[in-house]
Parts: structure tokens; sequence; C-alpha cells
């Protein structure tokens, strides 16, 4: 369930910023710091920064869509609510928009009470459009996908020597790949620890694949 406070949740925040470095970190491991020249590192710093700007306006929209999919389908629930004679059968409705865990808890009693305040609802609250909120939510995505390529590409800026810089990038990779990892098991429940080291894992085999295919 999504909270009335936040504007982007936990889970949605660590995964932009998984993308970014997986995006950062397929395009930085791609090049070759035994043969790269100044300007070569300049020209794939610039890429990088280009191709996350560009996955972060795409995400933005995405996310936009999404947010249109669930008040759509939340109004059309809620319709057929409102439209449904028997009661049993709105409880029904009710329950399949539900969680699977809540779901399976609530009684027809509370199913009951659920149903009575969408029908006293007026048909002003079932809009399906964007609120401010949600374009907050976009330009947010954007944001942080946008800036979680700069801890991989900033050591190939302030440092001189390419492979130290890669090294230097690689390591703070490392680390907040580990970081969204940990962070991520706190709030799913998980084990920190483990989760973190399965993160980096994860994270190095993708980007891995992404140059093995040409990405």
């Amino acid at each position: 369930m999504r909270s009335t406070d936040r504007i982007l949740e936990p889970v949605e925040r660590l995964s932009e910023i998984l993308f970014g470095l997986i995006m950062a970190l397929t395009i930085t491991g791609a090049v070759s710091v035994a043969t790269a020249d100044r300007f070569q590192i300049r020209t794939m710093v610039i890429a990088a920064l280009g191709c996350n700007l560009a996955w972060g306006i795409i995400d933005a929209g995405m996310y936009l869509m999404t947010r249109i999919g669930e008040r759509g389908r939340n109004a059309l629930a809620m319709k057929a609510v409102r439209e449904t004679p028997d009661p049993k059968d709105a409880h029904r409705i009710i329950a399949n928009e539900l969680p699977t865990l809540l779901a399976s808890i609530f009684q027809p009693m509370q199913l009951e009470l659920i149903r009575e305040r969408i029908v006293q609802m007026s048909s002003s609250e079932m809009h399906q459009k964007l609120m401010g909120r949600d374009y907050l939510g976009a330009l947010g995505i954007c944001m942080i996908v946008v800036l979680s390529t700069f801890p991989v590409v900033i050591p190939f800026i302030v440092i001189e020597d390419p492979r130290l810089a890669l090294r230097t990038s690689n390591a703070i990779a490392v680390i907040l790949l580990f970081t969204c990892g940990f962070l991520f098991a706190r709030y799913a429940g998980l084990r920190p620890w483990a989760t973190g080291v399965i993160m980096v894992a994860i994270g190095i085999a993708q980007v891995g694949i992404a140059i093995a295919l040409g990405g």
C-alpha cells in the first residue's frame, strides 16, 4: 500500500538508484582504460550522463502512466461496487482489489463498511487525473536516475590516472550497490548483510551481461 505522506516509496527510490548505477556502470565498464585518453574519458562521462538523463525522462513518463493506470483501475472498481446490487458481489470486488494478505484477513462486516464508504463517496472523489504529487514523483525519479550517475563518473573527472579512476569508480559503485541492498533488506524484513552482498553480485552480473550484449 502506498503511503499518503510519501511521494515515492523506499523501494521505488532504491530501484531507480540501482537502475542509474547499472546504466552508468555499463558505460564506464565498456571503456578501455589502457588506451583511453582524456578526450575519450570526457566522451564517456558525457555519454553516461546523457544516457541516464534519457532513461530518467523515460522512467518518469512510465511512472505517470502507472499512476494513471492505478487510478483508472481504482475508479472502475469503485464504480462496479456502487453499481452492484448484491453486497456479497461488492465484497468480492473489494477483496479482489486488496493485497492478498489483507483480503484473507478482512471479514464480511469489514468489507461491508468499505462498501458503504465507497457508496457514500462523491463522483469527484473517484477522479483519474494526475495530481501535483504525481508530477513531483516523476521529477524525483528523473533526478534520482541522473544523480546516481555522478558517484560513478566523478572519479574520471577528478583523477588523472584512468586506471585509478576506474578502480575508484568501481569501488564506489560496489559500496552503493551494497548500501541499496542493505536498505532494501531493512525495508523488506530480509537479512541486510546477505542481501547487500547479493545485490552487489546481481549488479555486477547485470553490468557484465549488458556489456557482453553490446549495451
